[in-house]
């Protein structure tokens, strides 16, 4: 997703302040003395590996990714280390002391996790940072990469687009994305209608399990490596690289954003293109970013839509094409712009200003504006009326800010089976929606005026949604969905149906072959379960 839709809408550049480290819980020495026994890499320097919290560096290296500033209070428990392996036996040595010393771990890639569970615990944790291991190789030969799980989607993006002009990868549009969990959790982008989720495209993955072992595909076994691709790797294990296969794209490929306010007609637009998106042909993708705006009268709706589109072809074959697709929309030759598919990563991000350097895609903080925020997810089977749209607006006019995104689905995504990967999202799908509010400061009457938006926004779409269950994305994470209090598998299943549907069963019973005693966990982890693989929720 574009940092500058999301963050750029709502936030205010503002500094972060210091947060307050717990303290090691005694632990101290006997931690680093068992991490330098575990690692089978001698260690020249460990304090550039482990920090703890008197390291001068441990407040900046916490508050590095967190984007969600909502989990970054002093109130909040802090890491009792923060490790930033250089090698995969970092990470065996991180996860086997953290077992020894009976501290949790959380595992970091990128820090967009929409509830802040890579750097926050209930009880006394350490971090698996992964910014260290962030190698992208790239295969042409094969069509292939090796990406290891701390790089960010714009280094995979720069090192495909600065190695060919006719490769690319399926994946998220937001370039400040660690791969890690983006993949684990599906990966949506510009590309799924065309070839999928990025996680339809792994080919291989190297994981360290909870016994401390660095496993392949071959070794790790097919449902591991099912359960990591969609199901959130994070229940099972650190997965420190990924073999992903890279997809044909044309020389050069078009794009374009077109908006529309309510009185030029976007209510006829939205309900048309929700008629059409999924049946557009594969090469073409539009998404509507639908805003509240501040400063409406009582002559003027505060809605607008935003028409976002990636074509992989020409700007001579797009506009014929929207001309028998989808005329309505009124799209000229000005609205569009040609450029090679790496480009279009920061087209549909920033705009990308003419003359700016690619290199920007290498920058980990370039567009990235830290805030307080919230999101929530739906799926979408049937169209919706212009009546029940104008009474959706209704309700999103009743805040100063906020937005829904539809990520149209159809083409190769209706191909796959919903039990290929966990992600079981596919066939019938018209599209995904992503409900999302932002607050530059915590704890004020904004903050409570932007839940109760989107809370009133999110309740309002009841009826126009899947039900039984009512399905959500796991990448935008949503606690509300139902919170693992006690770690019991009824009430894991409440949220698990949600993300997983039936799914849900068969990552609860690899959980339990690979990770029994529930090492891996967070607030909404796969919990273990020894049950038969085609187990039903009913």
């Amino acid at each position: 997703m574009g940092k500058f839709l999301i963050f750029g809408i709502f936030f205010l550049f503002f500094s972060v302040s210091t947060a307050r480290p717990h303290n090691e819980n005694g632990h101290g020495n006997k931690f680093l003395s068992c991490f330098a026994l575990n690692s089978p890499v001698p260690i020249t320097n460990i304090s550039s590996i482990i920090h703890n919290t008197s390291d001068p560096s441990y407040p900046s290296i916490l508050q590095s990714s967190i984007q969600n500033l909502r989990f970054n209070s002093t109130t909040i428990l802090k890491p009792c280390f923060i490790i930033t392996p250089e090698h995969f036996s970092h990470v065996q040595a991180a996860v086997n002391c953290s077992k020894i010393h009976g501290l949790e771990v959380r595992v970091r890639s990128g820090g967009h996790d929409y509830e802040g569970l890579s750097y926050t615990a209930r009880n006394p944790f350490v971090i698996i940072d992964l910014v260290n291991l962030r190698q992208v190789r790239i295969d042409l030969e094969n069509g292939t990469a090796w990406v290891q799980t701390g790089a960010t989607l714009g280094e995979v993006y720069y090192k495909i687009g600065n190695a060919s002009n006719t490769y690319g990868f399926p994946a998220g549009t937001c370039p400040t994305l660690g791969v890690g969990g983006h993949i684990s959790g599906g990966g949506q982008g510009f590309l799924m209608r065309k070839y999928g989720l990025a996680a339809d495209n792994v080919l291989d993955a190297v994981i360290v399990n909870a016994r401390g072992e660095i496993l392949s595909r071959s070794s790790m076994g097919e449902d591991l490596f099912w359960a990591i691709r969609g199901g959130g790797a994070a229940s099972f294990g650190v997965v420190v690289e990924w073999k992903i296969k890279l997809v044909p794209v044309p020389p050069r490929v078009t794009g374009f954003i077109v908006s529309k306010t309510l009185d030029q007609g976007a209510t006829k637009l939205l309900h048309r293109w929700q008629q059409i998106a999924d049946k557009f042909v594969e090469d073409l993708f539009i998404r509507p970013i639908i805003i509240v705006t501040k400063g409406g009268n009582n002559s003027t709706r505060n809605i607008l839509v935003k028409f976002q589109s990636l074509f992989l072809g020409s700007l001579d074959q797009l506009l014929p094409l929207m001309e028998r697709s989808f005329p309505e929309l009124g799209l000229e030759a000005k609205d569009c712009r040609e450029m090679r598919w790496v480009e279009s990563i920061l087209y549909i991000d920033d705009g990308f200003p003419s003359g700016e350097s690619l290199e920007i895609l290498l920058d980990r903080k370039h567009n990235m504006n830290k805030g307080f925020f919230k999101a929530k997810s739906d799926f979408v089977t049937k169209p919706i009326s212009e009546n029940d749209l104008e009474n959706i607006w209704k309700v999103m006019e009743e805040g100063e800010s906020g937005i829904m995104i539809w990520e149209a689905y159809g083409g190769k995504m209706g191909y796959i089976s919903e039990t290929e990967t966990p992600f079981p999202h596919r066939g019938g799908v018209l599209f995904n929606i992503q409900y999302y509010n932002g607050w530059a400061q915590p704890g004020n009457d904004t903050e409570t005026k932007r839940l109760d938006w989107i809370n009133k926004v999110y309740d309002s779409m009841a009826p126009f949604v899947t039900k039984n269950p009512r399905t959500a994305y796991l990448n935008y994470r949503d606690l509300d969905l139902g919170r693992n209090k006690v770690g019991t598998f009824s009430e894991a299943k409440v949220w698990g149906e949600k993300y997983f549907k039936s799914n849900f069963y068969r990552l609860a019973r690899v959980k339990g072959e690979v990770d029994p005693e529930n090492f891996f966990k967070n607030e909404q982890s796969i919990i273990a379960r020894r049950i038969p693989v085609n187990t039903k929720s009913n």
